[in-house]
This record gives structure tokens, C-alpha cells and sequence, in this order.
């Protein structure tokens, strides 16, 4: 039987215009009635989710920062929480401008969480369009706080708690930038992309090796006594293909990479713009003593 629910954000439990549809939010309400624990499984830093962990209502911790930061959206207590170390975030950092990124430095995991940054390339319009982003979900001073401008990253990262670095950009510059990072960091954390084709935009977080929304599920269904066939995953990217393998109930949006739609073990709703969500809840949780 199916006790925790873990759904991606964008591009699943979201519309393409950023909202929680009244139908998704209705089946996230009827699952926890049904005892079974929500949580949010997402990419987002833990300061860009928690607006909508307290809008859903939810019952569990968060899942955040692509599965480094498991943290209450209520009382922001934190549950579990991993790392980069000094030594290897510099050295992504260097690897990284190397090939011309921008990096994006996430700390602050015991807090609301800040966002650091020392440049940003004139030609970089979707890390331009990030920060506009998630100054203004927060509004007013409380976004502007969370996102700051050093002088240089190298001379502050020694002092900070790290969970995530980032670097975003055209798909194809991206592509490159990637393996670069695999080819010289790639034993020693974890490298995910998003890629949107459309919007020609591919996000690269790099985390702590032992960090994905998979590590990040199987560590709250352990707390919580729960095996894999308990749970149930939703998603669209390939940031939570190891979420989507560990869940013994595996769901794919409609509108999903077709890569991952094309993958045969995973069941397939509807997309994110009809309440696939819903869909997905309504056949395998409310109505699972049927299946």
C-alpha cells in the first residue's frame, strides 16, 4: 500500500504558468485524509519551495535542493542535510568559470537559505532571468536578502555551509559545460541536468555525492518505517529518474522527456497542464484497494 507521495514541482505538480491546479490540489488533500505522507521532491533551493510546501499544507518534510536538504516547510526544522565541502566546491567553482559558467552557490541549509554569486555574463539571460525570478517569489526585502552579490566567490565559500552549486544556460553551451564537469569532477559529486528544449535552457546542479531526490526519498521512507513498495514517486525530468527507479510506484507526466516516456516500467499520466497529478493519485491511492 502506497504511505508517502513524493512529486516533483515544475513540470509536474505545476502548470507551465507556475500554479497549483484546484484539481491537483484537491487529490494532494485527499491522499494525506488517506494517511499517506506528501512531500515536494524537488530541484528547487528549500527557500523557492517552501512557498508552496505551506500553500499545499503539507505533512512531511520537503525534499529540496534535488535531495541534499530534507527540511519542514512549517518550522523549518531541518531533518537531514548534506554537503559540499570546502575543497570541492572551490574546485568546481575553478572548473567551472574555466568553461565560462556562472556559478550559482546555495548555502545556509540551517536557515531560510542564501543565494551567492560573484558574476553574471551578459550573454547569461536565463541565470538573469533566475535571480529576477526568485528575488520576486519572495518579494520585497525577504527576496532581496536571500540573493547576494559577493565580490568573489573564491573568498567567501571557506566560510559558508554549501548544499548545491549551479550553473544554467542555452542547451547546447550547457551540453558542453557538462561533460566538461564529469570528466573532471565526476567521482566526486553528484551531476544532474534539466533540460527544457524548448526554452532552449538546461540547468546544471551539482551536489554532495551522496545526494538525488532517489537518496533523498529512500531517506524519508526510512524515518519513516516504510519500504520502497510504500512509496510512490511523480516527475518529468531527468533529475528524478533515480527517484522514479527507487519508488515501487513510478509515474511520468505526459508531458515528460520523451526519453523517459519512451522507458516502458514507468506509468504514464496526463500532462502537468491537465492535472496529471490528480490523475496519477486518483488511480493508484485513492482507489489502490481496486487496484
Amino acid at each position: 500500500m502506497i504511505k508517502l507521495l513524493a512529486l516533483d514541482l515544475d513540470g509536474t505538480t505545476l502548470t507551465s504558468t507556475g500554479e497549483i491546479s484546484d484539481a491537483n490540489r484537491k487529490a494532494i488533500r485527499a491522499a494525506e485524509e488517506n494517511g499517506v505522507l506528501v512531500t515536494i521532491a524537488t530541484g528547487r533551493r528549500f527557500r523557492d519551495a517552501r512557498p508552496l510546501g505551506l500553500a499545499l499544507e503539507l505533512n512531511a518534510p520537503l525534499i529540496t535542493h534535488n535531495g541534499a536538504l530534507l527540511k519542514y516547510a512549517t518550522n523549518q526544522e531541518t531533518v537531514a542535510c548534506s554537503l559540499l565541502s570546502t575543497e570541492i566546491a572551490l574546485e568546481i567553482v575553478r572548473v567551472g568559470k574555466e568553461y565560462g559558467g556562472d556559478a550559482l552557490v546555495s548555502t545556509d541549509p540551517h536557515g531560510h537559505g542564501t543565494l551567492l554569486y560573484d558574476r553574471v555574463s551578459e550573454s547569461n539571460l536565463p541565470l538573469k532571468k533566475y535571480l529576477r525570478w526568485s528575488e520576486n517569489l519572495h518579494g520585497g526585502e525577504a527576496g532581496r536578502e536571500g540573493v547576494t552579490h559577493v565580490v568573489s566567490l573564491e573568498n567567501v565559500l571557506p566560510d559558508q555551509e554549501i548544499v548545491h552549486i549551479s550553473f544554467s544556460g542555452p542547451c547546447l553551451a550547457m551540453k558542453e559545460m557538462h561533460g566538461n564537469l564529469e570528466r573532471e569532477l565526476g567521482g566526486e559529486v553528484t551531476i544532474l541536468q534539466t533540460i527544457y528544449p524548448h526554452l532552449d535552457f538546461t540547468l546544471i546542479d551539482i551536489l554532495p555525492s551522496n545526494a538525488s531526490k532517489g537518496h533523498g526519498v529512500a531517506e524519508l521512507a526510512e524515518i519513516n518505517g516504510l519500504a520502497r513498495e510504500n512509496v510512490m514517486a511523480v516527475g518529468d525530468n531527468f533529475n528524478d529518474l533515480e527517484m522514479l527507479e527507487y519508488a515501487g510506484t513510478a509515474v511520468v507526466m505526459g508531458n515528460a522527456d520523451p526519453r523517459l516516456l519512451e522507458m516502458g516500467e514507468f506509468y504514464t499520466t496526463l500532462s502537468n497542464n491537465e492535472s496529471g497529478v490528480a490523475a496519477a493519485i486518483e488511480r493508484f491511492i485513492l482507489n489502490q484497494e481496486n487496484n
